[in-house]
């Protein structure tokens, strides 16, 4: 493999990395967007986290991790992880979403200036070497992990309400022939992550008309 090769590849991975990021931000942004205010704070039992503390969990992890990103460990030392599962009565959805616009602008705004030939450097999580590679598919795993738990959560909540952000059901052969012809029309480029959410989007507008 050449330089060039291996400068391309790195320069894909970055990009898919954004992508994955930008798909999980908008899916669970889907769920979200389906709650009512009081409904962000419910837990299904004592010893389970409200959507509201998964999010500030996730906001305080995305600032110590991408803040300073290639230059401070992950783990600042200003980090006080306990107090992110926690929240007051105080509490609104106000704060809970700027938690979230907050983190997610951490994160795009380190993995967006990246280069490829950072993917090698060497950060460090508590004190743990990663390569730049390896620090961003721990976070992408860890932050997919958390958005399912909101989605559920919300899924949960709205039972019969729930409007789907997967393939609907009974619609598979036809989000398959919508995928294909995207990708016809677009290239590869085409076969996104948000394709599922654009589906279900066009198939309400058809079937509204």
């Amino acid at each position: 493999m050449t330089e060039q090769n291996v400068k391309d590849l790195a320069s894909q991975y970055l990009d898919e990395a954004m992508r994955q990021f930008r798909g999980h931000k908008r899916l669970t942004e889907g769920a979200l967007s389906q709650l009512k205010d009081e409904e962000i704070f419910m837990t299904l039992d004592a010893e389970a986290n409200s959507v509201a503390i998964i999010v500030k969990h996730l906001a305080g992890n995305m600032r110590s991790r991408f803040v300073d990103f290639l230059t401070s460990d992950g783990e600042k030392p200003d980090r006080h992880r306990d107090q992110e599962f926690e929240v007051t009565a105080q509490t609104t959805r106000a704060d809970v979403m700027r938690w979230w616009e907050e983190g997610w602008n951490h994160v795009f705004a380190a993995v967006g200036s990246l280069q490829p030939q950072d993917l090698s450097r060497t950060v460090y999580i508590r004190a743990e070497p990663h390569s730049v590679l390896q620090a961003i598919n721990r976070q992408i795993a860890h932050y997919a992990y958390h958005c399912g738990q909101i989605v559920f959560l919300a899924k949960h909540f709205k039972s019969t309400d729930w409007k789907t952000l997967s393939v609907p059901r009974n619609k598979s052969a036809e989000f398959a022939a919508y995928l294909a012809e995207k990708v016809k029309s677009a290239g590869p480029e085409g076969n996104r992550f948000e394709a599922v959410q654009d589906f279900i989007q066009e198939s309400g507008n058809k079937s509204e008309k």
